[in-house]
């Protein structure tokens, strides 16, 4: 073979696409259509706070937030979780689902229990080993969380600004990307 051949080869590379890398642009909730506010606790549960989870080696904070990353990154095309509160001494968590469809209102509950029974519990179930956390009653019908939601909808975004000033301070940086620096006395 003549080794001139593929003296240009370096033209002709592309560099595969990492799948660990998709999902990782920051969340815009502009790109999405619809938002919901889930409230999560165990089903048939042994443990009366999550700080009790420490009698079965589970580190709720870690399992929750490496739960969510994995989805984030494997659902990023249509759905994007975002912990809102988890307390060490309450017994549920907290989630914000946004979706990139919107959901019909008679078909709302069908999709959440989709997200959570499919999607989300087998990652908990098996991956982080919350089947410790779930008495007989749920094993047997498989099921981890008890689920609660409400879609969350903002009506009105003027406490966005004061006196018509902006709290951010994106409002006062220029088309250029310069910031001027003004003092008022």
């Amino acid at each position: 073979m003549n080794e001139k051949f593929f003296a240009d080869y370096k033209k002709f590379i592309v560099a595969p696409v990492d799948e660990k890398l998709n999902g990782k642009e920051s969340f815009d909730p502009k790109n999405y259509a619809s938002h919901y506010i889930m409230t999560l606790s165990i089903f048939d549960s042994r443990i009366t706070t999550w700080k009790d989870a420490g009698k079965y080696e589970i580190d709720v904070d870690k399992s929750i937030k490496t739960v969510l990353k994995e989805f984030n990154i494997k659902h990023h095309e249509r759905y994007h979780l975002e912990l809102l509160e988890l307390d060490k001494f309450k017994n549920y968590f907290v989630l914000a689902l946004s979706s990139r469809t919107e959901f019909e209102t008679n078909e709302e509950n069908d999709r959440i229990s989709i997200i959570v029974d499919r999607l989300l519990t087998n990652p908990f179930y098996v991956g982080q080993g919350w089947f410790n956390l779930i008495g007989e009653k749920g094993r047997i019908a498989r099921k981890l969380f008890c689920c609660s939601f409400m879609k969350y909808e903002i009506e009105n975004q003027d406490h966005l600004k004061i006196d018509k000033k902006f709290e951010s301070i994106n409002g006062f940086i220029s088309k250029n990307d310069e910031i001027k620096l003004v003092k008022n006395f």
